[in-house]
């Protein structure tokens, strides 16, 4: 049944640094909540033995998040390991011995995108995914619509659609996941969330930081495809969707890609695109590289609530500070007083790195009354240890078969849709200080009205 729990979790990667830095934490703490008692194969070519691996993952959990004797005693005896390379077909026949009686084992893929139609193809003909089987897919899916079509391709031979989970881990962060039920049990958020009274919407994703010694993965990559066809696009969906007709995933589903549908396809006004100055002396980096590291783009939605709203979004490496934050600029009211400088109001959800929620309001300026302030009706929290991290929420849900936090088939093609012209297109790249708000050139080319909201 495409609901019940997978009985194994197999997961390629093991001896990887996505493992250390966050599976095995998630790992842990799935065991920690009595979420998790099911083999856990780990796949890899390192010439490793299994001791070895519980030595890594023990490792990994004393430097990521703290090691709990009881629950590390727990995921240790759940640990398997297969040592081999991914081209080769006894890698999968010792894979079939490891996995048993296990007739709903999920397949989870943290490898080069480049492996995962070879190994997906690899399971199938040699009997590593019965029909109950399922895949889980960690992004970039695809770098271009030509790609991910030929992926899904790939995918859709061996597996149902039901049983294919593309994993954006992002969509495991609380307040994201928490999105829709802010906006459909609230009065105040849904009775604005129109065009009569939002004038625009800016989403930023900023990070204070370069590539950190990854010059070889992002200069293949840049910014669009890294987390603005991906990260940002799941934002900009789950804001921007109507009402659902039930709570089922494929409903909620439905409404994000009909979001994407509604978007036209970006043509090369809309996008700017920078490059940190130093970029090119990363290690890794090609000479003379064309990579962007920031990227701002100006999107509209073709629906009747949204239809004349301008969307922006912007994204980089090397900005002032390390923050997601989503912008709702607010119409102006009628003005009755003419003596006062009033602002417009804005509603400011911050996803990252602390959960904020505000609404900039106008107020008597406390010190002159003949002055009007912008003042924040706020509140915040800092996520605790109670929360689940994205990475295992979102191996809760595929382990458990509720693809709701998942892309897909449809999803992903609409997206690389929307951004694969400006992808090919080449577009100017220019220049950017360190810890500045990107490009100079960024306001003469793509600027909200009211200017950009640079967050603090």
């Amino acid at each position: 049944m495409k609901n019940q729990s997978s009985d194994a979790l197999v997961f390629f990667g093991a001896t990887g640094d996505l493992a250390y830095k966050k599976i095995f934490p998630s790992l842990q703490a799935m065991v920690k909540r009595g979420r998790l008692n099911i083999p856990v194969i780990g796949v890899a070519k390192a010439g490793w033995t299994l001791e070895q691996l519980r030595a890594r993952a023990q490792e990994s959990l004393e430097k990521h998040g703290g090691l709990d004797p009881e629950a590390w005693k727990k995921l240790s005896s759940l640990l398997q390991y297969v040592d081999g390379d991914y081209n080769d077909d006894t890698t999968y026949q010792a894979l079939r011995r490891e996995l048993g009686s296990a007739t709903r084992p999920a397949h989870y893929l943290a490898i080069p995108p480049l492996l995962f139609g070879l190994v997906v193809e690899k399971l199938s003909s040699l009997e590593c995914a019965p029909q109950e089987a399922r895949v889980v897919i960690e992004k970039p899916f695809g770098t271009d619509l030509s790609s991910a079509k030929k992926l899904n391709a790939i995918l859709l031979q061996s597996f149902d659609e039901s049983r294919i989970f593309r994993i954006d881990h992002y969509l495991g962060k609380a307040v994201v996941h928490n999105m829709l039920f802010f906006r459909f049990t609230n009065i105040i958020p849904e009775a604005l969330w129109n065009r009569d009274h939002i004038e625009s919407i800016q989403i930023t994703m900023a990070e204070n930081f370069g590539v950190q010694g990854r010059g070889s993965f992002y200069d293949k990559t840049g910014t669009v495809r890294d987390v603005m066809e991906n990260h940002l696009f799941q934002l900009l969906t789950n804001i921007l969707m109507e009402r659902p007709q039930a709570l089922d995933s494929e409903s909620i589903r439905d409404e994000k890609v009909k979001v994407l549908k509604a978007i036209p396809t970006l043509v090369e006004k809309n996008i700017l695109r920078g490059q940190f100055k130093g970029y090119l002396e990363e290690p890794g980096v090609m000479g003379g590289s064309s990579t962007e590291t920031f990227a701002a783009l100006q999107l509209e939605v073709n629906t009747p609530r949204w239809q004349g709203v301008p969307i922006y979004l912007r994204a980089g490496k090397n900005l002032p500070v390390e923050c997601t934050e989503i912008f709702f600029r607010l119409k102006p009211t009628p003005l009755m007083y003419s003596a006062y400088q009033v602002g417009q109001n804005y509603i400011r959800i911050r996803i990252s790195p602390q959960v904020t929620i505000a609404m900039g309001m106008n107020a008597i300026h406390p010190d002159n009354e003949t002055e009007s302030r912008l003042v924040e009706l706020i509140t915040t929290h800092d996520p605790d240890s109670i929360e689940m991290t994205p990475y295992e929420r979102v191996l809760t849900d595929a382990l458990a078969g509720d693809p709701t936090l998942f892309a897909r088939e449809d999803y992903v093609e609409e997206a690389w849709r929307i951004v694969d012209p400006v992808i090919k297109a080449k577009t100017p790249l220019y220049q950017y200080d360190i810890h500045s708000w990107g490009p100079q050139d960024t306001d003469a080319h793509i600027l909200p009205e009211g200017g950009w909201h640079n967050p603090q």
